[in-house]
């Protein structure tokens, strides 16, 4: 009886997360593996260059305007050697799904020739959870 019961939740608990990565990350995608020396720069200049070096065509197809672009904070550990993540957050989930489908055929994404990944945003917990081998379904 416990065990179903803790299942039940965990059901529940899986698709709140569902709902929220739905609603509140439609947009977004992340930007992983941009060394940190480039902060210096304008992120959305930097998110302009990765754009034209790997997706020319659909820089001319796509507007690529952006809502919102910013470093993830550094908050979990001050001392990890890599980079933090860019998040895009675009005025339109289409040309966000656009963007992650061209990555995914075009396998290879650099940025001055240090390779990088382009992945949906996801919450917190949803990353975890993935990470950690528990069951997800989307």
């Amino acid at each position: 009886m416990e065990k179903q019961k803790a299942k039940r939740i965990q059901k529940y608990e899986d698709s709140v997360r569902n709902l929220w990565d739905n609603f509140k990350h439609t947009n977004s995608y992340r930007i992983m593996g941009v060394p940190e020396e480039e902060r210096k720069q304008d992120i959305g200049n930097l998110y302009e260059e990765i754009m034209t070096e790997n997706f020319p065509y659909l820089v001319k197809e796509i507007d690529l305007q952006v809502q919102e672009v910013q470093r993830t904070p550094n908050n979990r550990n001050p001392k990890r050697t890599t980079p933090r993540h860019i998040i895009i957050k675009m005025p339109r989930a289409k040309d966000k799904e656009r963007i992650l489908k061209a990555e995914r055929e075009k396998q290879l994404v650099t940025y001055k020739g240090v390779p990088i990944r382009l992945s949906a945003d996801f919450s917190t917990e949803t990353m975890q959870a993935r990470g950690s081998g528990k069951k997800y379904s989307k």
